[in-house]
C-alpha cells in the first residue's frame, strides 16, 4: 500500500522561504514521475511541478518558475520542494503526487497521478 505524507507547511511572510517534504512508503520516488500540486481556496487543484529527474527536465508552472525547486533525497526516499520568494498567491494546500508513469507528461494533469498525500497548508501573508 502506497502512502505519501507531506510536512513542512506553515505560515510565513511574503518574501520568505519554506521547504516541503514528502515521505513515501510502498513507493520509490526514483522510478516514476512525481510532483507537487496545490489548491488555493475556491480554486481547482493545479500543478506546481512534476519531474522524473532521470528522464529529463522538470516541468514548473509559470507562476513558480525560478522560485521553487524540486529535489529528491534517494537515501531517505523523500521528495522535497524548496519554495523561495513566497507571495500571497502561493497560499494553498500543497499535495505530493506520485504516478505509475516513468515519463512525465509534457502537459501534466491530476489524472497522470495515482497516489496523493493528505496535503500541507502554506499560508503567506503580505
Amino acid at each position: 500500500q502506497v502512502q505519501l505524507v507531506e510536512s513542512g507547511g506553515g505560515s510565513v511572510q511574503a518574501g520568505e522561504s519554506l521547504r516541503l517534504s514528502c515521505a513515501a512508503s510502498g513507493y520509490r520516488f526514483t522510478v516514476y514521475c512525481v510532483g507537487w500540486f496545490r489548491q488555493a481556496p475556491g480554486k481547482a487543484r493545479e500543478v506546481v511541478v512534476t519531474t522524473n529527474i532521470d528522464y529529463g527536465p522538470s516541468y514548473y508552472s509559470d507562476s513558480v518558475k525560478g522560485r521553487f525547486t524540486i529535489s529528491r533525497d534517494n537515501a531517505k526516499n523523500t521528495l522535497n520542494l524548496q519554495m523561495n520568494s513566497l507571495n500571497a498567491e502561493d497560499t494553498a494546500v500543497y499535495y505530493c503526487a506520485a504516478s505509475l508513469r516513468v515519463r512525465c507528461s509534457p502537459r501534466p494533469t491530476e489524472d497522470d497521478f495515482s497516489y496523493w498525500g493528505q496535503g500541507t497548508q502554506v499560508t503567506v501573508s503580505s
